[in-house]
């Protein structure tokens, strides 16, 4: 009996063993990753991977040859190239996914030329020209050429398949939206991160001293119109404060930096530091800086009411629900005093009485057993 329990309890040992292993074994298996699917599709609508067929389309737009460190401040995560083949016609594509939108969008205007037509037909924003369609879908560049503006409607599939982003990696930059649109050059918004996208996108202050290091971001546009040429930069840093201090060291160089900057004219608002530089006068380089406000880009899915509209608002949805829950509950008390009212007429019909009858009272009887009392004078 002895060595029968030992071997159950053998058994038992065993079999709590099998289990840890096996959830061990889980537990490695759930930890296990898949590597992430590629950047590209293998076919997308009627194009498909295959050999480049030869073509006498060129484009002098690259990926490849970007200016690296622009492109690395851009944060990039990864990339890939392929060929693809449609009715005997070959487009190459490349295809860098960064970090986030913002990185995106940087890189598409620092690989974007000015001959360049922008639109939105592909993803968040295209640009099409110098034999290459440029886009932008979610936190993803891509760039196809040879290829023109009516190859456009073929590339829409292979948008549509890139990866997406949600939250805070997948909202655009705030910061081209402060671009006025009277006199604005189409192509000319370039967008930067960092000292090396800053310059290599032509920049007109020391790319260097702009405080980077403290998250800034900085947007350049150029205007042409019959007030002259001027170029726009605006800068934002995360607070007031540190804003305020490079303002003012913007406005103390520009007395240096030259015959561009004679009428050029500072602005602090916020967060944001505006530059107004060029061959404007001083008085409509001042009116263009003091146009932009902070407050002009929020938005809300729905007008916001005033506080005393939305009180009355309350009130009234409050007394309108009371008022509908006492009509319903008056609209019961009649149904059921109808239902109970007919039932019992309905009942007395069926009996073969009159539906309705005189009240009936119930009575003792007790009159016939008690003489009626009788009162005489007192006797004697």
């Amino acid at each position: 009996m002895g060595l029968a329990f030992v071997l159950r309890r053998g058994v038992c040992a065993s079999l709590v063993l099998a289990g840890f292993a096996a959830g061990a074994l889980a537990q490695s298996a759930v930890a296990i990753t898949e590597p992430p699917t590629p950047l590209l599709p293998q076919s997308f609508g009627e194009w498909k991977v295959g050999a480049a067929a030869p073509s006498s389309g060129t484009s002098s737009v690259s990926l490849a040859t970007a200016n690296k460190a622009a492109l690395e401040e851009c944060a990039p995560q990864r990339s890939q190239v392929a060929d693809y083949v449609r009715n005997g016609h070959s487009v190459h594509i490349e295809a860098i996914q960064f970090n986030d939108r913002t990185g995106a969008y940087s890189a598409f205007t620092l690989v974007q030329r000015p001959e360049m037509r922008i639109g939105k037909e592909l993803g968040s924003v295209d640009a099409v020209g110098d034999g290459a369609v440029l886009f932008t879908v979610g936190s993803s560049l891509v760039l196809v050429s040879p290829a023109t503006s009516a190859d456009v409607a073929s590339l829409k599939p292979l948008a549509e398949v890139l990866p997406k982003v949600s939250g805070g990696k997948g909202v655009a930059p705030l910061l081209p939206t402060f671009i006025p649109s009277k006199g604005l050059v189409e192509g000319s918004v370039r967008y930067a991160v960092g000292p090396s996208s800053y310059a290599a996108e032509g920049g007109v202050l020391p790319a260097q001293s702009l405080g980077w290091e403290k998250s800034a971001e900085a947007v350049t546009a150029q205007f042409s119109d019959k007030r002259g040429k001027e170029t726009l930069t605006i800068l934002i840093y995360p607070t007031p404060t540190i804003a305020g201090g490079y303002a003012k060291a913007i406005q103390g160089a520009i007395g240096s930096m030259g015959p561009a900057f004679v009428n050029a004219k500072v602005r602090r608002e916020g967060e944001l530091v505006m530059l107004a530089s060029g061959t404007f006068s001083p008085d409509e380089a001042q009116r263009m800086i003091e146009n932009i406000h902070m407050h002009q880009q929020l938005s809300f899915d729905k007008d916001v009411q005033p506080v005393f509209h939305t009180e009355v608002q309350k009130t009234f949805s409050l007394l309108q629900g009371i008022a509908l829950l006492s009509g319903m509950m008056m609209l019961a008390a009649v149904l059921l005093g109808l239902f109970l009212g007919g039932g019992r007429a309905a009942f007395r019909v069926m009996r073969g009485k009159p539906a309705a009858s005189e009240p009936e009272f119930l009575s003792l009887h007790l009159d016939p057993q008690n003489k009626a009392p009788k009162f005489g004078p007192p006797q004697s």
